[in-house]
């Protein structure tokens, strides 16, 4: 992009930019979210991430939002062995049988878990807290994604959590990338505009 704002490399240079990162990285990545059908797309497209770069599930996520029924939590708990057969051959998404599995699966935990907390923005407050916070310690000027750990203490607990209630996909690496998603933890970088530190 040619505005001229600096952003996280991982976005790419004005050169070769991708529309769509850049749209993620400005809008979206690590400003906090507290709406529950959200968190559930947020979550579902980190599993369906694993092993793939987050462009490719940027290309497809219309098609995703398609194919779970916007991905309404109550909606996808209800699919059948007909809509795993539709999933599988719907070349709109990732076709994964296993993590198919894990998202219709996950959907019925995820339900449960938000009827026993209020909601699961709710049940993620109580685990992770809600304020977002920036990288700590504070990183040095120049700093990349390889500084940042793939994990961290609590998205290790986060995901032993989920994995305990029976969610799928949600190893911590995942769930760190969950929490960056929805402003659990901002990892914005010094120099990027959208740094906060």
């Amino acid at each position: 992009m040619t505005d001229g704002r600096p952003r996280c490399w991982w976005t790419g240079d004005a050169a070769t930019a991708d529309a769509a990162m850049v749209r993620y990285h400005d809008e979206e990545w690590g400003v906090p979210v507290a709406d529950d059908t959200e968190l559930f797309e947020r979550l579902s497209l980190e599993s369906f991430q694993a092993g793939l770069a987050w462009s490719t599930i940027l290309r497809k996520r219309e098609g995703f939002r398609r194919a779970f029924a916007g991905f309404d939590p109550a909606a996808v708990a209800a699919f059948d062995d007909a809509d795993r057969a539709r999933l599988l051959a719907d070349a709109g998404i990732v076709r994964n049988r296993a993590k198919v599995d894990a998202t219709i699966a996950n959907a019925a935990t995820f339900l449960a878990v938000g009827e026993q907390h209020g909601s699961f923005a709710a049940y993620l407050g109580s685990v992770v807290g809600r304020a977002p916070a920036v990288p700590a310690p504070p990183l040095p000027p120049g700093a990349t994604m390889a500084n940042l750990a793939p994990t961290t203490p609590e998205s290790d607990a986060l995901s032993a959590d989920l994995r305990r209630r029976g969610f799928r996909f949600v190893g911590p690496t995942i769930v760190y990338a969950f929490m960056e998603s929805v402003g659990l933890v901002d990892d914005h970088l010094p120099g990027c505009w959208r740094y906060r530190g």
